[in-house]
């Protein structure tokens, strides 16, 4: 059957409807990757304790503060021990780290961290004692116990020298952490939900509010500043907030950023956002190379003529330069314009750094400029 050629035209429109469509969804973000519900976020737990079992590579006999932590364990064990009498090889000091995630209940587990304070080789094959895990408030919200993953291990001998992988004097503990406390929040009970940006931003918070709006289908989200939106829980979501939440999580919105440009100097590493501009400018790059020699050359008199041999100092200079064509760079030029024109005259990542730095002293950047 032969197809018309209305059909074709139809056909072709919708593939570039969908395409555009695509394109924007492919620049949009759902709002739980970009920005968290005010009230649900981690918080910190931090505690002491000591890891026993090591094999000759704990703290030395001067870490004063792990011999007198072994010796008050074991006074409470009901064990009498003088600090001159107790040897810590096998025995680490630590410090404890977690996270208390948001709506964690009495009795989960939790991932803990646990880190060397005194002058130990390695934790491997370590287990941690029972240590307990205090917020910012100094109340016991967990207790922490079990054996040790190193990533890493260390070996030497006595003669020095040694092979070492990652960082043997930190270890984790995988659902290492007993919740015994929870943080109290009446999320049901909310009112009024507030939501925080990940990265601030007047553009992105207009049209978050904006896309919550038109999905809710009623003006419930206004933007109250660059980082927060306040939502006014709609009645039929009073005192049942997750199905509200887990709605708005999945909205997508386009985020808008500020031009800037990430250098870090230390790896040569260059990272330009997409809205990174240069207004008319040229650049010239090029490298000036002098090389300098000094030679001892010997003069010989002519036979019978009682001239004397002497010694004479001669200098060769080399000066060579690259011969790198001025590059002009129009006005509106985007960050693939950039990067191409900057790979045509040899720019390699490290030198970028010091052309972007010269562009904006130009005043010809239209970008934030950040040097880590």
């Amino acid at each position: 059957m032969p197809i018309s050629k209305h059909a074709v035209i139809a056909a072709v429109l919708l593939c570039l409807g969908l395409s555009l469509v695509w394109g924007t969804a492919a620049l949009a973000a759902r709002i739980k990757d970009l920005a968290s519900i005010k009230g649900t976020r981690n918080n910190q737990l931090m505690g002491y304790g000591l890891v026993v079992g090591l094999n000759g590579t704990g703290d030395g006999s001067g870490t004063r503060f792990t011999v007198q932590s072994l010796v008050n364990m074991m006074e409470r064990l009901g064990i009498h021990a003088l600090s001159d009498q107790v040897k810590v090889a096998n025995v680490a000091a630590v410090m404890v780290t977690a996270d208390l995630p948001p709506f964690a209940r009495v009795g989960s587990e939790i991932d803990v961290l646990v880190s060397s304070v005194g002058d130990a080789k390695s934790l491997q094959g370590g287990t941690l004692l029972l240590s307990p895990l205090k917020g910012a408030d100094n109340k016991i919200y967990a207790l922490a116990q079990g054996p040790l993953l190193v990533g890493g291990f260390s070996a030497s001998g006595e003669a020095g020298g040694g092979v070492q992988k990652n960082h043997p004097t930190a270890a984790r503990i995988p659902g290492g952490a007993t919740i015994e406390r929870e943080v109290p929040f009446q999320f049901n009970g909310l009112g009024e939900l507030t939501i925080s940006l990940n990265n601030p931003d007047f553009t992105t918070a207009l049209r978050m509010a904006g896309a919550i709006n038109r999905e809710i289908g009623t003006q419930v989200a206004s933007p109250a500043d660059a980082g927060t939106i306040r939502i006014q829980v709609p009645e039929p979501f009073l005192g049942n907030l997750v199905p509200l939440v887990a709605e708005l999580e999945q909205i997508q919105v386009r985020p808008d950023n500020k031009a800037r440009i990430i250098l870090a100097e230390r790896t040569g590493t260059v990272v330009m956002g997409e809205n990174v501009r240069i207004s008319p400018v040229a650049i010239a790059h090029g490298n000036l190379s002098v090389q300098i020699k000094e030679e001892k050359n010997v003069s010989q008199p002519a036979p019978f003529s009682q001239g004397e041999t002497t010694v004479t100092d001669e200098t060769r200079i080399n000066v060579a330069e690259e011969n790198q064509k001025l590059l002009l760079l129009p006005e509106g030029t985007n960050l693939g314009e950039v990067v191409k024109a900057l790979n045509a005259i040899g720019v390699s990542p490290r030198d970028l750094i010091t052309v972007f730095q010269a562009i904006q002293a130009s005043g010809a950047l239209q970008a934030e400029l950040e040097i880590i």
